[in-house]
């Protein structure tokens, strides 16, 4: 194998290990927020329009880093700068 393609098998292996860990943490992330927010709801039902918006605004910002590893494994994979034309 040449360099080339060791490169081309790196880039894969490192978008998709960016895409797993991405979407594990956003997962993760994502139903921890829920878990409280459905703790605090049921601690606190008059405040149900703050917390909600709370929680939209919180699975916004988790989910964005999602994206953001999304940009990266595209990036690697379609548009590799390592990789010489």
């Amino acid at each position: 194998m040449s360099g080339h393609d060791w490169l081309t098998v790196i880039s894969i292996f490192g978008a998709a290990f960016t895409m797993a860990a991405g979407a594990i943490g956003a997962a993760v992330g994502e139903s921890r927020i829920a878990a409280a927010a459905m703790d605090a709801l049921a601690r606190q039902p008059d405040e149900s329009g703050s917390i909600t918006r709370t929680l939209f605004v919180s699975l916004a910002m988790v989910e964005s880093t999602a994206i953001f590893c999304l940009v990266i494994s595209l990036i690697l994979l379609f548009a590799n700068p390592f990789a010489a034309s």
